[in-house]
């Protein structure tokens, strides 16, 4: 799967899973004015997406491309969270969970958020 993406491969993910296909020219005018890339960089970066398996592509009309993510974005989100957590907390969800409760500054809401979601998880294992 899509193991770890970086900042401008999930960029570009964004604007299809937002914008649902595009050509190289579509996905390279959503990503400005943030990103002003050119479009050799964007077709290469839609290029080496598809060789992972996480955007496909059809012929459009003429030479051109239209590219879509191949797999939903909470597939991807699990898959580098997974990567995450594998390579900085040997693997163990709890001490990511513990980091992020501990050490980030979580406003009192948030924390709560987060307690009532593994409250409603350990219910359901149950």
């Amino acid at each position: 799967m899509a193991g770890t993406l970086s900042d401008l491969q999930i960029e570009v993910l964004k604007t299809l899973w937002d914008h649902g296909e595009g050509t190289v020219a579509d996905v390279q005018e959503r990503l400005k004015p943030e990103r002003d890339l050119a479009t050799t960089t964007v077709a290469t970066l839609l290029a080496r997406l598809v060789r992972r398996g996480v955007v496909a592509r059809r012929r459009g009309e003429g030479r051109t491309y239209v590219y879509r993510a191949a797999v939903p974005e909470d597939e991807v989100r699990r898959s580098m969270v997974g990567a995450l957590m594998d390579r900085l907390f040997a693997g163990d969800p709890a001490a990511l969970v513990h980091h992020l409760v501990e050490d980030q500054d979580l406003d009192e809401a948030t924390r709560k958020r987060l307690i009532e979601r593994l409250r409603r998880a350990a219910e359901e294992d149950a």
